[in-house]
């Protein structure tokens, strides 16, 4: 890759400008971005193809798919300093403190040497008694990384998997190329907010990119936040996604939004896998049910938000739902557990690489116990290390769905 030297220092750095190359942000540098919008202020990685955004309005979907849950820049280099410019866009819940700033964790040779947070950038303001939502510009900042080992390197640079991120400019104190194929498989992974990285510590320690480190596959992370609702677009998505490893996580995002019931949901499952198999016939398909969530394992939905503790810095939810309505076809988890095993056992009989996982192995009633849910929905940090090592542990390992494709 060419690159140019910078003619001004960076906002942060030290030294002489000519110490500094500036480098193409550009496709080959990134992966785990579908598409790349580009903006008055550089390039946006999106989750969803344009196409696939273009056939939904859905203001949630939207945040989702641009939030950069396992994107990453990966290039090789033997500079010691790295500076990333962004323009972050922030998430503010009216009347709730301050949320933290999003952490860029760096690794180098796949192990983690920093992490750091760009301060600025826009604030999206959203009033949860309302649904009303507002954006207040704000500036581009710095994601720095020093101290690095002056030696050729593979550098990973994960963006925080929960603020939209625009990438402005990348400029390093020795040129940068692209990394070569390793020869890793691609593990395609779909599922709701708890795939995303919910309450995660960092970009790196959501469920699928620590599963994906102990697998050693590289991931392209289609969990999107209040958005696995089996979308044809994104099955299709999935279906056109070059992968050699696919799992989707379905249920909880359908009992939240309350949005379908049993009638609809057992045809709606078939033709997204259906669709997922017409792009890749034989490929391992891991079909992952939801992992336990008392409030809506016998409860139906929607979620309902309870601002009780919004004050203090808290936010959970309850279920609004009545258990009678069951009989009417209101899905809950256990419904959706029932009905994913029953739909993957009949069609794995003509369908060998279709494979099933009760995503109460991932978390279940001892783990609740254990660690208990913050909000009643959502894993905290530690439970994201368990579950991404219970996930490789089951399904990499050799015998596991995935393990005898690793070779």
């Amino acid at each position: 890759m060419s690159a140019q030297h910078d003619p001004v220092s960076g906002p942060s750095s030290t030294g002489r400008a000519a110490d500094w190359t500036t480098t193409p942000i550009t496709a080959d540098l990134l992966r785990g971005a579908l598409d790349l919008e580009r903006t008055e202020h550089g390039l946006l990685p999106h989750r969803l193809p344009a196409w696939a955004r273009a056939q939904c309005a859905d203001g949630q979907l939207a945040m989702a798919e641009a939030q950069p849950s396992g994107v990453r820049l990966v290039f090789r280099t033997r500079a010691t300093t790295v500076e990333l410019d962004t323009l972050p866009t922030k998430m503010d819940y009216r009347g709730a403190p301050p949320r933290p700033d999003g952490v860029y964790d760096v690794l180098v040779d796949g192990l983690l040497s920093g992490q750091t947070s760009v301060a600025g950038g826009n604030v999206l303001t959203i009033d949860m008694t309302t649904g009303s939502a507002e954006t207040r510009p704000g500036p581009v900042g710095t994601a720095r990384f020093a101290g690095l080992p002056e030696r050729d390197k593979d550098v990973e640079i994960w963006l925080p998997h929960n603020e939209i991120t625009q990438l402005v400019a990348l400029r390093t104190n020795a040129p940068v190329e692209p990394v070569p194929d390793r020869g890793r498989k691609v593990w395609l992974h779909h599922g709701s907010s708890i795939s995303h990285g919910s309450d995660a510590a960092s970009p790196t320690t959501t469920w699928p990119a620590l599963a994906a480190s102990l697998g050693e596959v590289e991931l392209v992370n289609l969990g999107l936040g209040g958005s696995a609702l089996l979308d044809p677009f994104t099955a299709r998505t999935l279906r056109d996604t070059p992968a050699d490893l696919i799992s989707v996580k379905i249920g909880i995002n359908l009992v939240n939004a309350d949005l379908m019931r049993l009638r609809a949901f057992s045809p709606a499952v078939h033709g997204f896998l259906d669709t997922i198999r017409e792009g890749h016939p034989t490929t391992p398909l891991l079909v992952v049910s939801p992992v336990l969530c008392p409030i809506h394992e016998d409860t139906p939905g929607p979620s309902a938000p309870d601002f009780g503790e919004l004050g203090a810095g808290r936010l959970r939810f309850r279920a609004a739902g009545d258990p009678a309505e069951k009989a009417a076809g209101k899905l809950t988890l256990h419904v959706i557990r029932d009905e994913l095993a029953r739909i993957v056992k009949q069609r794995a009989a003509q369908d060998a690489n279709l494979h099933y996982l009760d995503g109460r192995a991932l978390y279940g009633e001892a783990d609740f116990d254990e660690l208990p849910l913050p909000d009643q929905l959502h894993p905290d940090a530690a439970s994201h290390r368990r579950m991404g090592e219970r996930f490789a542990a089951q399904v990499f390992a050799a015998g596991g769905p995935f393990g005898a494709e690793r070779s």
